[in-house]
This record gives structure tokens, sequence and C-alpha cells, in this order.
């Protein structure tokens, strides 16, 4: 459908719109004409990338004398590709009615592991194997090399790119990472390099969140986008946590002792080019003199990890005299590691800010602030002057330099805590110093400064008016939109006390109560005798899942939920949870049903949908508050109550509700879809009532007598034929004809539900 939203004509690739949707893009237009960042809310299911894509491409089209750049950051490859398929649809729509005039370039950009088709580099186990085994074909010396000793590998994809020159382009189009690979090979040019170079030409670019937020990747990615750009962060309910693992550092005995064999490793390339090369260390050390910036502009191939901190004008001072030269900046190095060596051998938790951990840095180990500004970046230009292309081997030290850097340069906003064990497992000695970042508007507030509009969207984003303290920006538009819907098709209770009238909780001292854990037990005993296909549970902790599985196997609950459905399990292992989610799609496919037991804060409750059949029920299991002992978390919250005047219980049950919401809306991905909801444990109705304001749907905390009979109730009202028109009195499908006949006031109208 096609239809005018003020002085924009919007290319909507469906041939009804919902209410919420049409309202979404109005207030999105709202913020671009007024060139401000916002914040939108609009629940799971209602179409929100559709909207987002269709008025930002519209946007576009109905403005070429100011035509704006996309950029949309996912959180997981997954999603990335999922909107990447929804813009080939809204492209070929548009194609279909504009014909040349709506050809845009849109490609999909992610890392070398994930864009690679040269099987040999492929081979390498993990992501940062990978970066090397290209590095190792491509880089410029090795190149040089090649090209005297034909013995030496380089990546035929690579040279048949760089050969092609100014020729090495690609065609309008919207390009899946799959479809990089594709014209990659059937062109012969490296799908990775060829991204790269497209980036800054691109109409629409979608990529991770990291190639923006992270400074070490933004510096080398996204540097060169234009301000007229429009950046959406999806699902970014989690945003400031993202902003504050992208500024923290954790360093451990593993880490000094990788650090110092790299070190051994570098003074020996040192002494090898002294050797064979002086030249090459006196000119950098020339470079030095002049600042990191004189270096110039890298071959691509060539380019590594941006600087975490600095920005452009502290990059044009000179290096600090004591680590221009190679050996004297390796001795600085290793003065550095005995230093947090030397910190880690404490029995006590200890924690301090910046200012202080550096003065006593300096006094001990004579290592002054402005020497560690510059640590990063100096061991980039050192690995670049010794020519050192297996850089997954100095993951160590690399992480030693971020660390000095970071201190070097923030003197508020972090703490460095000292760990000698896990407060969890005290017996086990496990020291840790952490480079913590407490402020996420930190890692932010380049882009809110340097783009024109930033657009902040999640389906679980209340309460919303906590994001702009936290990320310490000024929205000109922050909205929540409620879902339409023709039928009540989300069933959510709270489950206080058990069969037994015992009140059930996962609080500290309740959690491990036998009669809680009874209760929930029996709790799933019954749902999954009554309930078809799959339930998903969630837990508040890997511990206590870990301790609840173990007590039903005991007292034989297990065996009698296996009596009626399989039982798969989350685990922290990558490989693991994936085939256990293959076999449960696999047995509700079948018929047979299955429970998955997952954890509130893993891999499962943010990324993977339990849609149709293999979600008919969630039960949350407690409230997933943080580990409130960790000093970590108690040292943010005393940053957040001090600077931002958040209070520390207002924070934490803030964390606790986007959580709790984000596992049950892993059921109910549309509107055609239906699900139940419980909240088993007595302090939930609270959060209950924060998540289900946005949908408009009635929730009673009920007894366990008349729980059974509320869902069979629902469960044959979802039976009925689904009315997706609304001729129930919902309207929640809005047609051209009926967008045409609205008036500005006549939204509200129509959206009576």
């Amino acid at each position: 459908m096609i239809f005018q939203l003020e002085d924009v004509r919007v290319y909507f690739p469906y041939d009804n719109i919902y209410p919420e949707q049409y309202s979404y893009m109005l207030e999105l237009k709202r913020a671009l004409d007024a060139k401000g960042h916002c914040l939108l809310e609009m629940p799971t299911g209602t179409g929100k990338t559709i909207a987002l894509l269709s008025l930002i491409t519209s946007y576009r089209l109905s403005k070429p004398e100011s035509p704006v750049k996309l950029i949309y950051c996912t959180r997981t490859v997954h999603e990335m590709e999922k909107t990447l398929a929804e813009l080939k649809l809204l492209y070929s729509y548009q194609v279909q009615h504009l014909g040349a005039a709506a050809k845009i370039l849109a490609i999909g950009l992610s890392s070398r592991k994930n864009l690679c088709v040269n099987p040999r580099v492929l081979a390498s186990e993990n992501r940062d194997s990978v970066d090397a085994a290209c590095r190792k074909r491509t880089a410029n010396w090795i190149r040089a090399t090649a090209a005297e000793n034909p013995n030496v590998e380089l990546c035929d994809y690579f040279e048949s790119y760089e050969k092609a020159a100014s020729a090495a382009i690609l065609p309008p189009g919207v390009y899946t990472l799959q479809d990089l690979r594709a014209f990659g090979k059937e062109k012969g040019w490296c799908p990775y390099f060829l991204a790269r170079h497209v980036v800054q030409f691109a109409n629409v670019i979608v990529y991770s969140y990291q190639y923006l937020l992270d400074p070490k990747v933004a510096g080398i990615i996204s540097k060169e986008l234009q301000r007229e750009s429009v950046v959406v962060f999806d699902e970014a309910h989690n945003i400031d946590n993202v902003c504050i693992e992208a500024l923290s550092v954790s360093v451990r005995r593993q880490t000094l002792e990788g650090a110092t064999r790299n070190l051994n490793r570098i003074k020996q390339e040192i002494d090898r080019f002294k050797a064979t090369d002086a030249g090459r260390l006196r000119a950098e050390y020339n470079r030095l003199v002049e600042g990191l910036a004189q270096r110039g502009n890298l071959p691509i191939s060539d380019t590594w990890l941006a600087n975490p901190a600095l920005p452009d004008d502290i990059l044009k001072e000179a290096v600090p005299g004591n680590i221009r030269r190679a050996e004297h900046f390796v001795h600085v190095l290793r003065r550095l590691v005995q230093y947090l060596r030397g910190r880690l051998e404490t029995e006590n938790v200890e924690k301090e800010g910046p200012v202080g951990f550096v003065a006593s840095l300096n006094g001990q180990a004579g290592i002054d602030q402005k020497t560690l500004k510059f640590c990063y970046d100096r061991l980039h230009s050192l690995m670049l002057t010794l020519e050192i292309t297996d850089t997954d081997e100095f993951l160590h030290i690399q992480t030693i330099c971020d660390f000095a850097t970071l201190v070097g340069t923030y003197t508020r906003g972090f703490s460095i805590i000292i760990e000698p064990f896990d407060e969890r497992m005290p017996h086990i000695p496990d020291p840790v110093l952490q480079l913590s970042c407490h402020d996420a508007s930190l890692a932010i507030k380049p882009v809110f400064d340097r783009f024109q509009s930033v657009v902040i969207t999640s389906g679980t984003l209340s309460p919303i008016d906590l994001y702009p303290r936290l990320l310490n920006f000024h929205p000109v538009v922050s909205r929540s939109f409620k879902m339409s819907l023709t039928r009540d098709c989300i069933c959510p209770m709270v489950l206080t006390r058990g069969s037994d009238q015992l009140p059930v909780s996962t609080k500290f001292d309740m959690r491990s109560d036998p009669g809680v854990v009874r209760n929930y037990g029996k709790l799933l005993v019954e749902m999954v005798s009554v309930v078809p296909d799959g339930i998903v549970c969630f837990f508040v902790s890997y511990s206590y899942m870990d301790g609840i599985i173990a007590n039903w196997n005991e007292t034989g609950i297990l065996k009698e939920i296996m009596q009626h459905k399989l039982v798969f399990i989350e685990t922290q292992d990558v490989v693991e949870t994936t085939l256990a989610l293959d076999n449960y799609r696999r047995a509700c496919d079948c018929g047979r049903g299955a429970v998955f037991f997952s954890v509130a804060r893993g891999k499962v409750a943010e990324g993977i949908d339990f849609d149709r059949h293999y979600g008919r029920l969630v039960i949350m299991f407690g409230v997933p508050f943080q580990y409130t002992l960790s000093k970590i978390l108690l040292a943010r919250l005393e940053y957040l109550r001090d600077t931002f005047q958040i209070k520390e219980g207002d924070f934490l049950t803030f964390d606790a509700l986007r959580q709790a919401a984000q596992c049950v809306g892993r059921v109910i991905r549309s509107k055609a879809d239906y699900g139940m909801m419980i909240f088993a444990d007595k302090r939930h109705v609270l959060s209950i009532l924060f998540f289900f304001l946005s949908t408009s749907i009635r929730f009673t905390s009920f007894t366990y007598i008349i729980f059974f009979l509320m869902w069979e109730q629902f469960l044959r009202k979802m039976a009925q034929p689904y009315d997706k028109g609304g001729n129930s009195g919902r309207r929640t499908l809005l047609s051209q004809e009926d967008l045409e006949k609205m008036g500005d006031d006549g939204m509200q109208d129509i959206m009576h539900y």
C-alpha cells in the first residue's frame, strides 16, 4: 500500500497496516524532521522493523535534496539477516512502483568469520584465528614478500579484489551476508573487504552494535560515515549494558602470563629487526616524534582495532619520549605487567578510582598518565613495524594496553576493583582486576554527537523515562505504543502461593526452602499434563536452575515431567544449547511436546523466538534481579545515585522488569500467536503491571484452585478461528482506503480497543 504521511509518501509492502505501526511511523517522522534523537517502544509482533524501514527509506525518497543514510544496528547476526530479508521485500515493492528512482545499495556487514569464502582461512577455530589467518595472507608486507617468493601463500580472492581496484563495486540491491558471499565467489573477490569498501557508499548499512558503540571497532569501520545519517538501535532494551561492556576490561593471572609471553616474543622480533632492518625502527621513531596521527592512512588489509579512547587531537601530539624507542616501550609494559601482578596478590577486595590507581602506578612503577594514554596505539604501531600477522597470539598484551589507555584517559565514570576470589565460590582462588565502566553515556555520546538522528527502539523499554538519564541525552520524541488486538491472545497470571498455600519466591532467604522448590515442581508437573506442545521455563540464574533440577531429579518430579514431555536444558556451552534447541523444536513438531529450561540473562532469553506451537506457555520462576552483592554492581549503583540521582532500588527493579519482560515476550511473536505466561513469585505483581500496560491486557493474581480452570477457558477461546480483520468490533488492520478517510485525529477513533 502507498499512503501519505504528512509530506512523505510512504511505500509499505503489505495490503494492510496496524494502527500502532501508523502511529509509530508518525512519531518517527517527527523526530527525523526535528533532526533529533528519539525513544520508541512498540510491543513484539507489531511489525516494528518493517515500519522503521518503510518510513526511513520513503523519507529519503521524498527528500532527494538531502538524502539520509540509514545505519541499522542489531544485536545478533540472526537479527541482521531478518532485517535484510524485510528490506529486500520492501525494496522490491518500491522498485515495482518507482522503477530506477527507488534503487538503493543496502549491505550487511559482519566479521571475517561470517563473510570469508577462503576455505583455508575458514578452517581456523574462532573469530580471532580467522582474522589472523586472513592477515597472514593479505598484509601489505606479506604481499611484498610473495612478489619475490612464490611459495608465500596469498588469498586469491583478495588479490582479485585488489586487481579490480575501482571496478570492484556492488550493483544496486539489498545484500545479505549470504548474498555477499555468493557475489564474492562469482566475481572472485573478497566479500569482506568489498563490504568494508562500499560502506561509505551504501544507502543502508546493517551491522552489529559494536561497530558503533565499541570505539576500537568504530574507529576503523564507521569513521567515514556522514553526519546526515539515521542510526537505529533495534532491540535496545539492554543498550546501557552494551555500552558499559565496550569500555570495561578484566585482567586475570592468565592474562598477565600471556602478556609476558607476548613481550618476550616482541623483544625477539625487535632484536631480529635491529640486526636485519634497523632502518624500519628508526623510521618509526621519527614518525612517533610527530605524533601517531602522522602515520597516514594504512592499507585496508593492515588496519587494526582503533584506539579505545583517544580523540584525534591527542593522537596528533608527540608520543612520550619514554616509549618512542621499541625496546623502551617493551620495558614500560614489563613494569606495568609486574605492577598488575603485584596488585593481584591480595587477600582482600580493593576498590579505587582511576586517579588513585594512576598515582599508585606512577609512584611504584614510574609510569605516568600520559604514557598510559598512548599504550594502545604505540603497541599497534610497533606490531605493524615488526610485521606481526598472528594477532590472535597477542590478545593478552592487547588487553593490557587497552586497560592502560582507558585508565589513563578517564578520571571519572570508572572504578578499578580487585577481587581475590568469586564470592559465590570463596574456596577457589581466582584473583581478577577489573576496570569497570559505570557510565553508559561515555560510549554512546560520540554517536549522539556525531549523527543527525539516533533512534533507540525495542519492544520492552518500559519504564521508558529512565533511558534518557542512563544514556545522558535529551530525546525530541519519547513514546510507548500499545498493541491493538482482535482477541486477548495473552493470558498472564501471577502465582503467589502453591497448592499447599505456602508463598513461592526466589528471594535469597526463600529460594532454597523445600516447600518453594516442591511447589515450583508441582506447578510444572500439572502444567505439562494439560498444556499442548512447547513450554519454556526461565530461572533467575544457572546455579539456581542446576540446584532445582537436581532436587527435582532426587524427588522424582523430573521423572513425572518426562512422562508427559521431553526436557531440554540451556547450558553455558553454545554448541550444546544449539543442539538442545534443535531437538526441542523437533519434539514439538512431531507432537511429543517438550519443556525447555533456560536462564533469564542467557543467550536464549535474548535472541531465540518460541513462536506458535514452540511456546504455548512460559513460566518465569522468580524475579531476575542482578546479584546484589557484586562489587561491580554496587559500584555502578553508587555512581548512578551520585551522578544521575537514580536510586539503587529503582535501577534494580527497572533492570529486573526488562529482563522478565524480555523472557516472557519470547512466546508472542505475532498477533495471530497466543500463549499463557505465569509469573511464579509473590513479588511479581508489580513487574507484570509494568509489562502489560503496553498491551492493555487484563491480568490477575490467581489462587491455585482456579488456576487450571482459567487455562482451560483460555485454550478453548484460542481454539476458535482467528479473525485478523477485526470484524468482532476491534479494528487492528487498516487498509489504504481507511488511511485516506482518516483525518489528523482519525487514528484514535479507529483504534477503539
